[in-house]
């Protein structure tokens, strides 16, 4: 059966996720054809993926001086590729805040988003959201977690009762608060079973990153936040869950490795084989252990849980906060423990703007940072 060859932009194309996008856009090359690629500092990767994929557009950071080679393809800004006509998937994969001009740009242009970066939904879930139904723009998670819930959700008329979103617990289920203490940014990254950046790595150790996720299903599924459920799952192949009204529960179960739902994103409906994506050995698989978080060791999921349900700005608030925190974390200028206690401080001077626009949105996020470095500067 001949199926047309998809265009895609890689928005982040140089970071963990956008390295295996690539990869399996490599894989799969009679499905998928890349047709823009934005970076932000990583020229010399940069040039190397636009030397192999040959794009029409790439971006990246003019500010910056760099001695590699020119870079065979136009220039052109991320929102503009993002909303371009001739774009079947752009897969959002950038870090931080950098992605949410973009994502808006997308869904304003009716585009088809695979989104992996969490920032845009958190900051500005409700707008992404509402300009995506409004402007007919399909929103695919690329998340584990995520792209699991919305393989459960297929075909199912009704809403679930509950999402359950499963973590691994990171490098640290079970220490005390006095042992995290302790914690340098090399253990931070060594998660046990995901291959991250290092942002969302470390976020993965605090479960912030749950946290963030708890948000995210908010706003992609519309349930409301008492209605989504975190479970600590060690071994990492349940996904995520979801549980229906009559006591029912569906899983999505596989190998822990992101290419399969960046490759479910890319290709949906279909499902393709690809020798790249490992499979589970299910006669190596004697158990699943669940457990629930330990917030009193891991207050960030709380500090999320408790930002979504304050509303307004305090989203965009933790995020940045927790993006300066994170940041001076592995510079080695707070400890691992500060990293909840920096997001909570700037949460609790932060008074909430209800319904915000994107300017109140993005002057929340100027205020966070501000206040989280000032802050941070006093403890030093």
């Amino acid at each position: 059966m001949y199926h047309p060859v998809s265009r895609i932009v890689v928005l982040g194309s140089t970071g963990s996720i956008g390295r295996q996008t690539l990869e399996v856009v490599r894989s799969l090359p009679d499905r998928l054809k890349v047709v823009g690629l934005a970076a932000g500092r990583n020229r010399r990767l940069l040039a190397k993926q636009a030397a192999e994929f040959r794009p029409e557009w790439v971006y990246y950071d003019r500010t910056r001086r760099s001695k590699t080679p020119e870079i065979d393809a136009r220039f052109l800004p991320m929102e503009e590729m993002a909303r371009g006509l001739t774009v079947d998937r752009v897969v959002i994969a950038t870090s931080g805040k950098a992605g949410l001009s973009a994502t808006l740009a997308a869904v304003e242009a009716g585009n088809t988003i695979a989104i992996a970066n969490k920032e845009p939904l958190v900051m500005a879930g409700e707008i992404i959201t509402s300009e995506a139904e409004i402007h007919d723009a399909s929103v695919i998670p690329v998340d584990s977690e995520h792209s699991a819930i919305w393989q459960c959700l297929s075909g199912e008329p009704q809403k679930p009762k509950h999402i359950i979103l499963t973590a691994s617990g990171g490098p640290f289920r079970g220490l005390t608060p006095a042992q995290l203490k302790r914690v340098t940014p090399a253990q931070a990254l060594k998660h046990p079973s995901w291959k991250m950046g290092k942002k969302v790595t470390v976020d993965s150790a605090t479960l912030m990153n749950k946290g963030l996720e708890v948000i995210e299903a908010h706003w992609l599924f519309g349930l409301p936040v008492e209605s989504i459920r975190v479970i600590i799952h060690p071994q990492s192949i349940i996904h995520s869950m979801v549980e229906f009204y009559d006591g029912s529960a569906k899983a999505q179960m596989a190998y822990p490795d992101m290419r399969l739902p960046i490759q479910y994103a890319l290709t949906y409906p279909d499902r393709l084989a690809n020798p790249i994506i490992p499979w589970i050995d299910w006669s190596k698989v004697n158990r699943f252990d669940f457990e629930p978080p330990d917030f009193k060791s891991f207050p960030c999921l709380k500090l999320a849980i408790d930002a979504v349900m304050a509303g307004g700005t305090a989203p965009t608030v933790l995020c940045a906060a927790d993006e300066i925190a994170v940041d001076l974390f592995l510079k080695e200028r707070i400890g691992f423990m500060d990293i909840p206690r920096l997001v909570s401080k700037t949460l609790e001077a932060h008074v909430p703007l209800p319904s915000p626009g994107i300017e109140d949105i993005l002057g929340a996020d100027a205020w966070a940072r501000d206040f989280a470095s000032g802050m941070a500067r006093k403890w030093g």
